[in-house]
């Protein structure tokens, strides 16, 4: 006598059958039970939301290949179809209470879920699966993660298959009377919707996970258990999250006498026989979206939030969570329907309008805001600006943007500022599109040709820099040798435009003849150039492994430069020092020479200075900012640079960079230039990196005349540089479970924002001062749900913060050395977090359960050098009640 589980090793061993193998004239009778948890990543599923759906199922044969045992019909249906909560809660609380499941489900739709499914397998996969064409979507998915189930092969190794989810690869692992399947949930192809925000870091890591257990008897399935994992988690916050979790089980309960076989040669035979109805469909799951019965039309939905778009509400988080919504509501509105909010709108509301139509990112929201802009209208130019930054911040552009874009900047533009902004963020689009592989798009290649040609082709200095910052945002390698032409020969700002455009690049692409070219510029080998250009020269090379004799030559300059210049280049080797930036160590060799390192070299006086800071260190995300601040020999500023950078283990973001430049300002105060800068223009005015997105620069002043009417007419206001709405996590993803419902997973993360900054000046006190103020709030939304058509379940999570940098630096050059203290101080950020889970039925009946928690991030001013620190006593020490300050 032979044990069947003797048997069933011999089959495996001898290959008889391939795949499960039923009984002939048998009823195999199984319990089914379907189960979804919506929940926070760490969360035990006790608690969770969600909801089960179980049901009896009967199994048998309907025929098999009279030439071949492993190819078989098999008729499977469910039966006694019960909906219920996932966990037990008290009755007060379940959505199901007093409800049949003819009620929950319909009764037309329970009826379809419970006919019969014939699956033809083959070698132990589902060959063919036949249904009824009329059906419901959901009903078929659900049968469809029914039929997925009985699909398995009996031997170990890979596997490409169709089922439920699409193409998938599987890797079946065999042990005696057990089956594991491990499927690759990311190597599935399938149709469903999915993008991410641009940058890792304002992204959501996802983590997909399939496994199914298979225990056999007889050569056939005793018990089924599948479970798949999907967690969802925001990258510069792992706390807040989410994870679904769908599992099924089937178990054998008894085996009956059943029907005969049918007697057909070909399967299409047996089919006909049983019910000419049954028609062959896809395994893998049709589209199923269930359609919101009482949402509200878009313009009432404006309407409802309309308030807290103001402009003077915009640096609040009411105001990004009301952008989200209203960009989620603009995703589903067509064209008409955006244009007649749009037309409609009065004008302090339309610029925020703007924000969201653009941001929404469909061909729709396109097209409305593109036949609503006229570019030949000077009139409607802060709307023109606010379309074009919000495409420069587009989370995941199309090549449709970049095309329409380059056809507007073809065209007739009526103001000189949005042509040029327009190419900027032409320059913006290309990087992302390049970024996602788009690199050969058609609409990228023109983009590229056109900034490159151009520029090749300018004569204008506006022209050039034009063209320059688009390339600044572009990063094209190509762009390399056209930058360094200009940062060696160009002209003043023409000049510190293509060195900081290439400080903007990876190290990685900096060759030998950037590293030449930065060398020649810092040293003056072959012409006289100005600071700013020669400190971000030094900068580039100590950022990009430089050699030891770099460093050597660097150092060893000190002392010979000009004075404000020594104090600089002194400052930022000691913050790259004191910071542990790369290049610290190969500092430190040749610090060990005596020349390079010696009391007269490292005690040049000035007030100019370099300093680098951790806004926070977590374990998600860290944030750094930096200072840098380089004054004329005059103690007139020549450059302010505040920078924050956010990065994790693998990726950066330029979060913020407020650049204040100050030129020819030496004959106000009787002063003598620098080497170098005797012949310059008065000039001052500002730019700024907005999320890695270079803004079009602001003019305070050009020329002599025109400082002295901004002088005389001052009022000390800021100047804005950014205000509005900016779409920064954007992320979607639909999914398919393996039972049969759809899912998505949605993170949305919205900012305002409001950056303004000013430069005053008094002759009267002596004293210069420049501030940024930078205002912002954060909101973030995220909503995973697991849609069944007849019920719901998921969970929303939001978070919120608003805070205030101010970034002050006051000059007294009524002496000498003059005085310089430099402010950093951020105000008090409240910080809320709130997570809803939920379950809810068509009829409006839902259960909620909800948590959060408030915090504040206490205000601070951050450290900066002791030298600061001391000089700041002798300015607030020294000053005297001084009202009046004049620009």
């Amino acid at each position: 006598l032979v044990s069947s589980k003797m048997l069933f090793v011999f089959a495996f061993q001898t290959g008889h059958t391939t795949g499960p193998s039923l009984n002939n004239d048998k009823l195999y009778k199984f319990a089914y039970s379907a189960e979804v948890y919506v929940d926070q990543v760490k969360a035990s599923l006790q608690k969770s939301a969600g909801y089960r759906i179980s049901s009896g199922v009967d199994v048998n044969l309907l025929w098999r290949n009279p030439d071949n045992d492993d190819d078989q019909l098999v008729k499977i249906t469910m039966k006694d179809v019960q909906v219920e909560n996932v966990n037990e809660r008290p009755a007060a609380q379940s959505i199901f209470k007093g409800k049949s499941t003819e009620k929950i489900i319909g009764k037309d739709y329970l009826e379809a879920l419970q006919r019969p499914i014939v699956v033809e397998l083959a070698r132990g996969k589902v060959k063919t699966f036949y249904s009824y064409q009329n059906e419901p979507g959901f009903t078929q998915n659900i049968k469809r993660g029914l039929a997925s189930l009985f699909q398995l092969q009996l031997h170990s190794g890979a596997s490409r298959e169709v089922d439920i989810s699409g193409k998938c690869n599987a890797t079946y692992h065999t042990r005696q009377d057990q089956v594991t399947k491990i499927k690759d949930l990311d190597s599935c192809e399938t149709e469903k919707k999915r993008f991410t925000s641009h940058n890792r870091i304002l992204d959501v890591s996802t983590k997909a996970t399939s496994a199914t257990v298979y225990v056999l008897e007889d050569s056939f399935i005793k018990s089924i258990k599948a479970e798949e994992n999907f967690v969802f988690v925001l990258n510069y916050r792992r706390k807040t999250g989410a994870k679904i979790v769908s599992k099924q089980r089937l178990e054998l309960k008894s085996v009956q006498a059943g029907m005969g076989l049918i007697a057909a040669k070909q399967v299409t035979g047996v089919i006909k026989t049983l019910d000419p109805n049954y028609v062959a469909m896809p395994l893998e799951a049709e589209p199923v979206k269930s359609e919101c019965k009482k949402c509200p039309s878009l313009s009432e939905h404006w309407q409802s939030i309309r308030e807290h778009m103001h402009p003077d509400k915009l640096s609040k988080p009411e105001a990004a969570k009301s952008f989200l919504s209203f960009i989620q509501n603009i995703r589903k509105a067509t064209k008409e329907e955006i244009l007649k909010i749009i037309r409609s709108e009065k004008k302090e509301f339309l610029p925020q309008v703007v924000d969201a139509v653009t941001s929404a990112q469909t061909p729709e929201s396109l097209e409305a805001v593109l036949e609503f802009l006229d570019f030949k209208d000077a009139s409607t130019f802060i709307l023109q600006e606010r379309f074009l930054y919000a495409c420069g911040f587009a989370s995941h552009p199309s090549e449709m943007l970049l095309k329409s874009l380059t056809e507007k900047f073809k065209g007739d533009v009526a103001k000189e500022e949005i042509r040029e902004t327009l190419v900027i963020v032409m320059g913006a689009l290309i990087k992302k599109l390049c970024d996602r592989d788009g690199c050969k798009l058609p609409a990228v290649v023109e983009a590229k040709r056109l900034i490159l040609n151009r520029l090749e082709k300018a004569k204008k200095d506006d022209n050039v820099q034009m063209y320059l910052l688009a390339l600044k945002n572009a990063l094209l390698p190509e762009g390399i040798p056209v930058l360094l032409k200009y940062a060696e020969s160009g002209e003043g700002p023409i000049s510190s435009l293509a060195a900081t455009a290439l400080q903007r690049y990876d190290p990685s692409f900096l060759t030998k003849e950037v590293k030449e070219t930065m060398n020649r510029i810092y040293h003056q080998t072959r012409r006289v150039h100005e600071k700013t250009v020669r400190t971000t020269a030094a900068a580039i090379i100590l950022n990009s492994n430089p050699s030891y004799m770099e460093v050597k030559n660097i150092l060893l300059s000190i002392g010979e430069l000009p004075m404000e210049m020594n104090k600089y280049m002194l400052s930022m080797i000691q913050d790259i020092l004191h910071f542990e930036m790369p290049s610290s160590k190969t500092i430190r060799q040749v610090l060990k020479d005596m020349r390079a390192h010696n009391y007269d070299r490292f005690s040049k006086m000035g007030s100019s200075s370099a300093y680098t800071g951790y806004i926070t260190r977590g374990p998600d995300v860290s944030s750094t900012y930096s200072l840098d601040i380089l004054y004329s020999g005059s103690g007139i500023l020549r450059r302010s640079n505040m920078n924050i950078h956010v990065f994790d283990r693998n990726a950066e973001l330029h979060a913020i960079q407020v650049v204040i430049e100050a030129q020819g300002l030496e004959s106000i105060i009787a002063a003598t230039p620098d080497e170098g800068e005797e012949n310059l223009d008065s000039f001052a005015g500002m730019s700024a990196i907005l999320f890695d997105f270079q803004l079009r620069p602001v003019t305070f002043f050009q020329g002599y005349g025109d400082l002295m009417s901004k002088m005389l007419s001052a009022t000390g206001d800021a100047m804005n540089v950014v205000k509005g709405l900016v779409l920064l996590t954007d992320f979607l993803q639909e999914i398919q479970l393996q039972s049969g419902p759809t899912a998505s997973a949605e993170f949305m993360g919205g900012l305002a924002i409001d950056i303004s900054g000013g430069m005053e000046f008094s002759l009267w006190y002596r004293e210069s001062k420049t501030n940024v103020k930078n205002r912002v709030a954060v909101f973030v939304a995220g909503n995973t749900e697991v849609d069944s058509f007849f019920v719901k379940t998921g969970m929303e999570t939001t978070l919120e913060t608003e805070t205030a940098l101010d970034f002050i630096s006051t000059v007294q050059f009524s002496q000498y050395p003059f005085l310089v203290c430099m402010q950093m101080d951020r105000v008090d950020s409240p910080f809320r977090t709130h997570t809803a889970k939920y379950e809810s039925l068509p009829s409006g009946r839902r259960y909620t359960a909800r948590s959060g928690r408030a915090a504040t991030l206490a205000g601070n001013e951050f450290p900066l050098h002791q030298e600061n620190s001391n000089m700041c006593k002798k300015v607030f020490g020294a000053k005297s009640d001084s009202a009046g300050s004049w620009f």
